[in-house]
Order: C-alpha cells, then sequence, then structure tokens
C-alpha cells in the first residue's frame, strides 16, 4: 500500500499579500467609500471575510466565521475602532497518527474604524452557523446652529 503524502500548502499564507494588495488599491482609488459609509472596510487583515452594508439608519457587516462556536468569537468597540476576534482550537486526535494535517489551531483579528458617523456605544452582534452579523447605528449629525448678532 503506497500513501501520497501532500506537500504542505499554506492557501492563507499564499492568498493573503494579494487581499492585502487589492484592499490597498481600493483604498487608493475609491477612498471616498469609508468616507460615505463611515466604516472602513479595506482595513485589517483578510479574514474574516465580510461584507459591509449601508442603510439609511445603520451600516452592517456580516462575517463568514466557519468552524466556530459563538463562544470563540468576540466583538469589541474601543476608542472607536470595532474588532472582531476569535480562536479556532484544531481537531484533537484520539493518538493515532496523523498522515495528514490541514486542521489548525489559529486565531484571527480584524479591525474596523467607524468613524463619526456610526455610533460605537449601541453596537448590536448576532452569531449563528457560522455567520456573524453586526448592526451599528449611524449618529445623525448635528446641524450647526445660526442665530443673529447684533451690531452695535
Amino acid at each position: 500500500m503506497t500513501i501520497f503524502h501532500k506537500h504542505p500548502f499554506d492557501r492563507d499564507a499564499f492568498l493573503t499579500p494579494f487581499d492585502k494588495m487589492y484592499d490597498q488599491m481600493m483604498e487608493v482609488h475609491f477612498p471616498e467609500v469609508s468616507q460615505q459609509v463611515g466604516v472602513n472596510p479595506m482595513q485589517g487583515t483578510a479574514y474574516p471575510k465580510v461584507n459591509v452594508y449601508e442603510y439609511d439608519d445603520k451600516v452592517g457587516i456580516v462575517a463568514e466565521i466557519p468552524g466556530l462556536d459563538k463562544k470563540n468569537v468576540s466583538v469589541e468597540v474601543e476608542e472607536n475602532v470595532l474588532t472582531i476576534s476569535g480562536d479556532k482550537h484544531g481537531f484533537e486526535d484520539d493518538g493515532g497518527k496523523c498522515i495528514t494535517r490541514e486542521l489548525k489551531h489559529s486565531s484571527f483579528k480584524r479591525s474596523f474604524n467607524l468613524g463619526e458617523h456610526l455610533d460605537g456605544e449601541d453596537v448590536s452582534a448576532n452569531f449563528k452557523d457560522g455567520m456573524l452579523s453586526i448592526s451599528i447605528p449611524k449618529i445623525e449629525p448635528t446641524k450647526p446652529k445660526k442665530h443673529s448678532v447684533k451690531i452695535g
């Protein structure tokens, strides 16, 4: 019996530089995206992959985080930066000899600048079936007050 061993290939290590290059290109050529939406979707690392949605009253972030439990995922806001982080534990074997190792222990962290138009104090999140959904309410910009000045 012959067992074929695959050469180790780390998909994330290969694709992450391309993802970062794409993110930088988008940020340089389309800077108005983060200014208009109020969140910078091109900041941070490439994992987890996210979709950012803008609504009239909020911005939504949906992140795909397969293989994790809700207890292994964290969403925090500090100094107007929202950070998604998590810790993925590899599969524990029962003392068997591992022939191919593709499952690994890893952690991740991805941050988003919320800008001045989003309320980092009232963020809500839901995690179900490997999908993290975050809702960040918009802040109604205050209009400058106008008053008359008596000329003396």
